[in-house]
């Protein structure tokens, strides 16, 4: 975990990550699913089955629990810390699909993370994407949302930068623990529990990569077995690549 990410996977040609990128490579797999260093498989992607032509930047997923028992999806939640509009696009492309393909979400609605609900609301560069989203074809775009929205059902689909994403993803993480350390049950907040999901894809590259939690245990290791094997099942990567064609 504390190696640079390009050096583990190209000075380490028999570790674990290098022998499972190799062979999704070789097509002797149909999947690679691992909780090993993110930094490594992101890299491990790009260098293998690389990016599906069109995407500007491939990036990972976070599920949100909704209070209706039903899920939302934040993207992206770490891959890319700064994005410029038109990637962002791009994210409620990806977004969409793997909400209505793998979570079973019809017409998924998509939202803009930002400061207020005004479309000049926000820096320059939600702004711009705002001005790009808002007579979009390719998904089906609600405006801008606010941090108070991300839990509700008024959005499927979260759209932001990864830095945005991953404080969000952090930070839901936290109530969670801070529920848990003062003994309390609730099973909505239940559902905040990274085992349920076991962990994301890696949307926008040649083949299914799924990434798991560092400190992922049997349980969410299963979950994220059977994650994977719903991607696969769903041909994910091939939608997303007709979507770009």
């Amino acid at each position: 975990m504390g190696d640079h990410p390009t050096k583990a996977f190209s000075q380490k040609p028999n570790s674990s990550i290098s022998i499972g990128f190799q062979l999704l490579k070789e097509g002797k797999i149909d999947a690679f699913a691992s909780t090993g260093n993110t930094g490594a498989m992101l890299v491990g992607s790009m260098y293998t089955v690389r990016a599906i032509q069109g995407i500007i930047r491939p990036c990972i997923t976070s599920i949100l629990p909704k209070e209706n028992g039903s899920v939302g999806l934040i993207l992206d939640v770490g891959s890319n810390a700064d994005c410029k509009p038109d990637v962002l696009y791009q994210f409620g492309i990806l977004g969409s699909l793997l909400a209505e393909n793998v979570y079973g979400i019809k017409k998924p609605k998509v939202g803009l993370l930002n400061i207020g609900e005004e479309p000049e609301k926000g820096n320059l560069v939600t702004q711009a994407a705002y001005s790009l989203m808002k007579d979009s074809k390719d998904f089906n775009f609600i405006g801008n949302i606010e941090g108070r929205d991300i839990f509700s059902e008024s959005v499927d689909v979260i759209v932001c930068d990864g830095f945005t994403g991953n404080v969000v993803l952090k930070e839901a993480e936290a109530i969670y623990s801070l529920i848990k350390k003062r003994g309390l049950s609730d099973a909505y907040f239940d559902r905040f529990n990274y085992e349920n999901y076991g962990g994301t894809p890696i949307l926008g590259i040649n083949s299914t990569v799924m990434i798991g939690h560092g400190i992922s245990n049997d349980i969410a290791i299963k979950n994220m077995i059977l994650l994977t094997k719903d991607v696969v099942e769903a041909g994910l990567v091939q939608k997303i690549k007709q979507a770009f064609l």
